[in-house]
């Protein structure tokens, strides 16, 4: 084998690794689990994440995602909570402590102070059987059979796992406040993500005029407002009504087909029926809308009102797509 055939075989290896000590955390998910979800669920402060070394580094991960899909929490790093930090524990909130050995010195320093109002304890832990997990009100197990790592020191398989069950906590979480993509949103304004979770089409109509005529308005009338607005359309207005859309391409089969355009109207070569989306959609529909048709442009409407005209590329340059 020479060293390419090496290196790759040894990066498919320890992504198989990962993944199966990944997979046979499911063999610990039991009663614990749930309780543990439960007691979050019920807690009415925020979650204090907790560890040290590596699992420090995960329980800001995990803290990061509890604050992003509805759960406040925030982390405590374990050196620094014998030395002040245990200021941040309130008696409302509810801790999880993370920690491969569950019996490093440091933890077991910290341990007796964290429920010390009388606080519920999580454990994420490889040993249940540590000075954490019989301390710890509910205890889940991040056990692995080894590390990634070829003289299996680094932790790599057992921070996974912890990562891991984090996002299983998460999700369940999520699901039980049913947690929807506007709620989301609120959590990410910022971005290509929140614009396309929150931005309304009302947003963006401020950008352009509103291009339109009248059934009976001449061609060259069509001509001057679809040149005029430089939208390439114009909507068929009557009696506040909308009525049709007549697009460049409808002028460019017209004059391939009509030699005399002193008698055609509007009403001759507009397009019924034209696709609209209303003014309180977000921008994402809008989007689906002209995706699925292939269309560049859509009729805004506010109870069933033309009031506007979205383009694709409006939304394309907020970075929505």
């Amino acid at each position: 084998m020479d060293k390419k055939t090496d290196i790759i075989q040894s990066a498919k290896d320890t992504i198989l690794s990962e993944s199966q000590s990944i997979a046979n955390l499911s063999n610990y998910i039991n009663d614990d689990f749930k309780n543990a979800v439960t007691a979050i669920l019920n807690c009415t402060g925020r979650v204090v994440v907790t560890g040290i070394g590596k699992s420090a580094l995960i329980g800001t991960k995990i803290v990061a995602t509890f604050n992003s899909t509805g759960t406040p929490s925030l982390f405590m790093h374990a050196a620094e909570a014998v030395h002040g930090d245990l200021g941040i524990i309130q008696p409302q909130d509810c801790i999880i402590c993370i920690s491969n050995s569950g019996n490093s010195p440091e933890i077991k320093a910290l341990t007796p102070y964290l429920t010390r109002f009388g606080n519920t304890l999580i454990a994420i832990t490889a040993n249940p059987d540590s000075f954490l997990g019989k301390n710890a009100d509910f205890v889940l197990r991040a056990s692995v059979e080894r590390e990634a790592c070829p003289n299996n020191l680094a932790p790599m398989n057992s921070t996974t796992a912890q990562l891991v069950l984090g996002d299983a906590l998460a999700v369940c979480l999520m699901q039980l406040r049913n947690f929807k993509p506007e709620d989301f949103a609120l959590y990410h304004p910022g971005g290509a993500l929140g614009k396309k979770l929150l931005m309304l089409v009302k947003d963006l109509l401020g950008k352009h005029e509103k291009p339109q005529v009248a059934p009976n308005s001449s061609i060259r009338d069509v001509i001057v407002e679809i040149s005029e607005k430089r939208l390439g359309v114009t909507a068929v207005v009557e009696n506040d009504k909308l009525v049709g859309i007549i697009t460049d391409g409808d002028l460019r089969r017209m004059l391939q087909t009509q030699n005399d355009l002193s008698n055609i109207q509007a009403k001759d070569i507009m397009s019924p029926n034209p696709r609209t989306v209303d003014s309180n959609e977000r921008v994402e529909r809008a989007l689906s809308i002209l995706e699925d048709h292939s269309i560049t442009q859509l009729l805004v409407t506010d109870q069933s009102k033309y009031i506007g005209i979205i383009h694709l590329h409006d939304i394309l340059k907020e970075g929505i797509a």
